[in-house]
């Protein structure tokens, strides 16, 4: 089964942030010269993976043409008012 560019993102997105959390685990419960500031870069890329991965599959939604959870898609209008109802 071939898989998709979005989903191989997807799964690298999952391993690293599991990978972050263990790392900020690590971190926080040792004690050494620059820890503190480790711990906070943790922090950053643990907010900031899952916005870049967000911004990949928006990109990747541009440049193929297809529609991704990342692309605004206009509101639909219900049923109701195509009937006359």
């Amino acid at each position: 089964m071939k898989q998709k560019p979005k989903q191989i993102a997807a799964i690298i997105c999952i391993v690293l942030l599991v990978l972050l959390y263990v790392a900020t685990l690590v971190i926080s419960l040792l004690d050494f010269p620059g820890s503190d500031r480790l711990f906070a870069a943790c922090l950053m890329a643990t907010v900031g993976l899952p916005v870049l991965l967000w911004i990949y599959i928006w990109l990747y939604g541009k440049y193929t043409g297809r529609k991704t959870l990342a692309t605004d898609a206009p509101k639909e209008e219900s049923g109701e008012e195509e009937n006359g109802r």
